[in-house]
């Protein structure tokens, strides 16, 4: 198949994205025929191929998925969906026996049990893991060897998305540019169900865990479309990326401190003890604000496995231990310096327990989305145990709408060059537009908020949109979803979960419950900061 006059068929269902959730979504379609829209090569640009931790699943002994429902709407800070959590924690066995089916070589111990860690604010040891922080790498390998071996699934790589396309009230596909290709007219690729799978906006900030590209595109596109946002404002800060000054930093998994691994400053003080009564365990937003106070009080925080893992750590933990050797650091004698980085984005495009958006024609799953099951902060490995659950629901959805038809064929004319991509990637990242923006996100819509920063953040955002040269719809897709953050961190005036405000430094009873909102409410809370 090749382009004629810009537009192009996908001849069924669309996905826009090529982490877990568009790759779920796309195996559990089979056999009918779909087309995987990914910018870079499958494997690469995906968050979920960074995930350390592992899915969040009740198959361990003793354990069941309404203990595991109940410390997700603990961690969520009282906004969790109750019914939704519970739903999706009864799904998780069935979805990781599907995840080990397709080839995921999850860790077992002598019985062929799943070797289970604990994380973060779970109340058991419930987190399947692959080599003890190489799930997210392993599980995207093992899908993209079966998504390449599906003749139903056709893959088209080195094309962005940019916006989706409208038409009689409904999302009729996307309007996409090809690698490199910034002047040119968009092609129109038109679907019958478009799904959104294009990771969460964590790059909209100078320091984050998330790969380059993922900085907000897919609920700026969304939410310029007219679909309904909920929850923008919580983004969660991982508490332990690696202060080593890359971009993006790498990630000290939080299974290090499931292990008994501490934090301290440069004094060695450990300090955690004092702020919560589960310490390093304490939910992820707490010992980001804790190593947040460290380091603006002039300290530099540690994260010290030397005690609990000492050289176990090379073998348990491969990836950490390889980030720290890349850059200097000895892991069995020397502690790892830590930051708090921008790592997962709970609000996004809100849709329905069938994965539907408020637009019809369109999905969204994985990280864009908002679902209600994370509310106001993330519970550890939750996230990819979201993206398989709606990955099968969307698709289960759309099967019951599309026909089965024979294969599609290849697509040419779109192909992906490493060296053109690379270059791509870096003009992107050097533009003084998106430098400032992720300053001013960093430095006004953080770990900390208040009014007075979050009115100078959305003045920022609105006269970088009119005066950056070379603005581009990628652009306004970031500043979109940036003014989305800025917006609803303006107008919830409590704190809860990721979202801490300052000047209102305490939950408030009456904003227990989702932000909703357009596009166009946000610019009016912009114009009138």
């Amino acid at each position: 198949m090749t382009i004629s006059d810009n537009v192009l068929n996908a001849d069924g269902a669309l996905i826009v994205g090529a982490g877990l959730a568009g790759l779920f979504c796309a195996l559990k379609l089979a056999p009918r025929p779909v087309t995987v829209i990914s910018p870079k090569p499958l494997g690469y640009g995906a968050s979920s191929a960074w995930a350390q931790g592992g899915v969040a699943a009740a198959v361990g002994e003793g354990d069941t998925p309404h203990a595991h429902a109940v410390d997700t709407e603990i961690a969520g800070a009282g906004i969790v969906d109750g019914d939704e959590a519970e739903s999706v924690a009864a799904e998780a066995a069935a979805r990781i026996e599907d995840l080990a089916r397709w080839g995921t070589p999850f860790d077992r111990d002598g019985l062929g049990h799943y070797v289970l860690s604990k994380e973060a604010a779970h109340s058991r040891n419930r987190v399947v893991r692959v080599q003890g922080d190489r799930a997210g790498h392993a599980i995207m390998q093992a899908m993209i060897a079966q998504v390449r071996q599906t003749p139903s699934i056709r893959i088209v790589e080195g094309l962005t998305v940019v916006d989706l396309a409208r038409a009689d009230g409904r999302i009729i596909g996307v309007f996409a540019r090809k690698l490199g290709d910034r002047y040119a007219e968009p092609i129109l690729v038109r679907a019958r169900a478009t799904v959104l799978a294009a990771g969460g906006l964590g790059g909209l900030y100078a320091v984050t865990t998330n790969p380059p590209g993922v900085r907000g595109h897919a609920m700026g596109m969304a939410a310029r479309a007219g679909a309904l946002i909920a929850d923008p404002e919580f983004v969660q800060f991982h508490p332990t990326a690696i202060a080593t000054g890359a971009d993006p930093a790498p990630l000290a998994t939080e299974a290090l401190r499931g292990e008994g691994a501490i934090l301290v400053n440069e004094l060695g003080e450990r300090f955690m003890p004092a702020v919560h009564k589960d310490a390093e365990l304490a939910p992820r937003d707490i010992v980001a604000r804790a190593n947040y106070r460290q380091i603006r009080a002039g300290h530099r925080v540690f994260i010290d496995t030397r005690q609990a893992l000492g050289a176990r750590i090379l073998t348990t933990f491969p990836t950490v231990a390889k980030y720290c050797t890349d850059f200097g650091i000895d892991p069995v004698t020397q502690p790892i310096p830590v930051t708090p980085a921008a790592h997962y984005h709970m609000g996004g495009v809100k849709v329905d327990e069938r994965g539907r958006t408020s637009l019809p024609g369109l999905w969204a799953a994985g990280e864009c989305s908002s679902t209600g099951l994370h509310g106001a902060n993330r519970l550890a490995s939750n996230s990819l145990l979201e993206a398989v659950v709606y990955g099968a629901r969307i698709a289960a959805d759309i099967s019951g709408l599309e026909p089965l038809r024979a294969p599609l064929p290849p697509f040419a004319g779109i192909e992906w060059n490493e060296a053109e991509g690379e270059a791509v990637e870096e003009r992107l990242r050097n533009l003084q537009a998106v430098q400032e923006l992720r300053r001013v996100m960093t430095d006004l819509v953080g770990v900390e908020r208040n009014a007075t920063d979050l009115r100078v953040a959305l003045r920022s955002i609105a006269e970088l949109e009119t005066t950056a040269a070379g603005v581009t719809r990628s652009f306004l897709n970031m500043t979109t979803s940036a003014t989305l953050v800025a917006a609803g961190a303006l107008a919830r005036e409590e704190s809860r979960g990721g979202h801490f405000r300052t000047d209102f430094p305490e939950p408030r009873p009456e904003w227990a419950h989702h932000t909703e909102m357009t596009l166009e409410t946000a610019l009016e809370i912009r114009a009138a900061a």
